[in-house]
């Protein structure tokens, strides 16, 4: 007499299940990692734009002339007066300034620092979707700050 054994397995059906739900995992997996590519994008922007301000501030400090940083919200991009090199930033970028008036023209608006550090102020703001990140300049102080709450 011999006992038959039982054939071990998967069925079809188990298979396409567990194929189902690694497929909807790798999707959820792969959104969140797009979603912090843009939240990284979005604040390496605002640390630029914060570090070239800083800079600006810091040569008009020692040479004891004015240094502006100009950004251009037609293009994405900034500039500081005393290099020539344009810097670009993502496309994807929604970028508004505000700034002094007699600092802003031709889709191009500045914030100035003078030799004793003061400066014009202003604020860049940079939104991607719905990610926020405010850089903001003190006048009094020219103190650049980075945010990232909604004023």
């Amino acid at each position: 007499m011999s006992l038959a054994r039982p054939v071990q397995g998967f069925t079809l059906i188990e298979m396409i299940i567990v194929l189902v739900i690694s497929v909807l995992g790798f999707a959820v997996l792969g959104s969140n990692i797009n979603s912090g590519n843009q939240t990284t994008q979005l604040q390496a922007s605002a640390r630029d734009i914060a570090s070239a301000l800083r800079y600006a501030q810091g040569e008009a400090l020692i040479t004891r002339i004015p240094v502006s940083v100009a950004v251009n919200l037609d293009d994405n991009s900034y500039r500081i007066s005393n290099r020539d090199k344009i810097y670009r930033l993502p496309g994807e970028l929604d970028i508004s300034l505000v700034v002094a008036e007699e600092e802003f023209g031709g889709g191009e608006g500045s914030i100035r620092f003078f030799p004793d550090g003061s400066s014009t102020g202003g604020r860049v703001t940079l939104e991607w979707g719905k990610q926020l990140r405010r850089v903001d300049v003190n006048w009094i102080t020219g103190e650049v700050s980075i945010s990232d709450e909604a004023a």
